[in-house]
Formats: structure tokens, C-alpha cells, sequence
């Protein structure tokens, strides 16, 4: 179920974790770089979960991690970062200023300490302007009988719609500026979350011009199931996954270097591959009890090729850390 009003904050339920959250990205073939920006209001808990991380084409990244106070869930907008949706399912705007760490080596993202203590401190202005080049796809079930349907299930962002992009922006990372002419991807997400829920998963997002694109999720439970989900672009029409395949080459950090995809839907049957450009290896960590659960969160800036066709976005990893491995690797 999905409606008008879906694009704009919901009533928060009893869940202390409730959270609400919108994120839009944004990456440029020319430059070879771009961004993404996400805030999650967790207004339960007194804050929002604030994200931006832009790829510069130097192959360093500009980033901020923040939790700014909230008190409602009636908009997005803190700590610099400001969401508007201008015309449901078709046109939103998103955008930060404020202080950012320059990341000459994205690898000190292993250690966020040594990062925040360490790392060039400049001013950032990110701005995308985003209208939609695909239907928004996604929306809230109506009962758990969908939740295998559902890209994470009910006790992780119950409600998710997601839709391609095509964006006009700009980045200025301390006394650098570039335009940005862009293609990307937004979500929009409500419902219980706790990073944790993910045992690990495979999530891949590209575009490849405004009439292509594909978003395909491997997302593995727990108990050993696994749902294959995702839609391929093809002309402006999404077409839902039937059956996905994914063979992930690694480096010795036990991060994703390079993938391969094999996917069909009811009318084409594909490989596509994929490489990384610039990973940034970041990480959220909760406390449940007397344990301290950590999972990994590897946003891979990813170069992708489908047929004679080149495209970029981003290529996520998310899964606990078990012991010091991640329990998905090296699958």
C-alpha cells in the first residue's frame, strides 16, 4: 500500500526504535564521483541519525556522521541537513551544510575515533535537486502475509518505497566545487529499526541514463533464508526480480572488490558486473544487554556494466560482525 501522504512523516508508533528515514543520492559519469545523503528521525529515542558521504573524484571522500536532537517527527531537518518533498512520487530536494572530514584515505573509517580526532576539518555544501525517472515502487504490507515480499520485513523499516532519480546538484567541499548532473536513488522508509536486524545482505543500486537502472537485494536471514528481491529499469518500467545470483570477489580486509550478477525477471535474463571505485568501511554499533552487537556497513562507490552499457552507484554490504568476521563472508 502506497499512498500520496507516504511521502511525508508518519505518526510515530510505541517502538522505541521507531525511526523514519529519507535518503537520496546522486552520482555523475563525468566526474566519477557524487554523493549520498540519508537522515533517519528516531524521534522515540530524542535524535536523528544524520549521514552525508561524498566521492570526490580523487578517489578521497568528504563525510559527517551526526545525532542532532529532535523532539517530533514532523519534518527532516537538523544539524544542517534539510529534506523536502516538492511533489509526491515525482520531485524532492535534499541538501547539507556544515563542517565535513576530509578523507584522504577512506580506510580510517575502520577506526570513526581516530577519524574524528584526526581528520581535516572543512565546510561542505551538498545540494540535489531529484525528480523521479521510474515509478516509485514499494509502500507498506497490509498484513504479514507479505512479509516475504518485503525487502526487510516488519520489525525493519515495516513501510520502504524507493524510486530512480535523475538529479542537478552541487558539491563544495572546502575551496573545491563541482556541478553535478546525476543519477541516483531515493528512499523513503518508516517502521522499528535496529541495524542489527540485518544478519547480511547484498544490496546493489545503479544507474545507467534516465532509461536504465536496477536495484537488487540478497538479503539473508538468520535462520539460512534468503530473499532474492530488486526490479531491473529497462525504457521507464521496473520489472520485478524472479531469481538473483551473486559471485563477490574480496579483498584481504574482507571488503567487496568486484561482483558479478546474474539476474531474470519474467523477460530478460542478464549478467551484469560490477567494481568498486571508492569503498568507504564504516560500521554501527548497539548495545543489547551486556553485549555490544556490531555490524559492518560497507558503501562501496561501484562502477557497474550491463551489456555495452556503463553506470555507477552503489554497491552495500551490511551484515553483523561474529567474532570479528562478518557472518556473510565470504558469500
Amino acid at each position: 500500500m502506497l499512498k500520496p501522504e507516504d511521502e511525508f512523516p508518519h505518526p510515530a508508533d510505541d517502538a522505541s526504535n521507531f525511526n523514519e528515514s529519507v535518503y537520496c543520492s546522486g552520482f555523475d559519469s563525468k566526474l566519477r564521483a557524487g554523493v549520498w545523503m540519508r537522515m533517519g528521525n528516531r524521534v522515540n529515542e530524542g535524535y536523528a541519525e544524520l549521514s552525508v558521504l561524498a566521492y570526490l573524484p580523487d578517489g578521497s571522500v568528504a563525510c559527517q556522521f551526526a545525532r542532532p536532537k529532535i523532539s517530533a517527527n514532523d519534518g527532516f531537518e537538523a544539524g544542517g541537513m534539510r529534506y523536502q518533498c516538492l511533489e509526491p512520487f515525482d520531485h524532492i530536494e535534499m541538501a547539507y551544510d556544515g563542517e565535513m572530514l576530509l578523507l584522504e584515505d577512506p580506510s580510517i573509517l575502520r577506526d570513526p575515533k581516530l577519524m574524528f580526532e584526526t581528520a581535516p576539518r572543512v565546510q561542505g555544501s551538498i545540494r540535489l535537486d531529484a525528480r523521479g525517472v521510474a515509478p516509485a515502487h514499494g509502500g507498506e504490507p497490509v498484513s504479514r502475509d507479505y512479509e516475504d515480499q518485503m525487502m526487510y520485513g516488519y520489525d525493519f523499516s515495516r513501510g520502504h518505497f524507493n524510486q530512480h532519480v535523475a538529479s542537478k546538484g552541487s558539491m563544495t567541499i572546502g575551496d573545491q566545487s563541482w556541478d553535478l548532473d546525476a543519477y541516483g536513488w531515493r528512499d523513503h522508509s518508516w517502521g522499528p529499526r535496529f541495524w542489527q536486524e540485518i544478519w547480511f545482505y547484498r544490496l546493489f543500486i545503479a544507474n545507467f541514463g534516465a532509461d536504465r537502472g536496477l536495484m537488487l537485494l540478497r538479503n539473508t536471514l538468520e535462520d539460512g533464508r534468503t530473499k532474492r528481491l530488486g526490479v531491473l529499469l529497462v525504457d521507464g518500467v521496473y520489472e520485478d526480480v524472479i531469481d538473483l545470483d551473486i559471485t563477490t570477489e574480496w579483498s584481504d580486509e574482507q571488503d567487496p572488490v568486484a561482483v558479478t550478477i546474474g539476474v531474470s525477471t519474467a523477460n530478460r535474463k542478464e549478467l551484469i558486473y560490477g567494481r568498486t571505485v571508492t569503498l568507504a568501511p564504516l560500521r554501527n554499533r548497539r548495545k543489547a544487554g551486556d553485549e555490544i552487537l556490531i555490524s559492518r556497513v560497507a558503501e562501496a562507490f561501484t562502477e557497474f556494466t550491463w551489456g555495452d552499457r556503463t553506470g555507477y552507484g552503489i554497491m552495500e554490504y551490511i551484515e553483523r560482525i561474529d567474532d570479528g568476521v562478518p557472518v556473510g563472508y565470504p558469500l
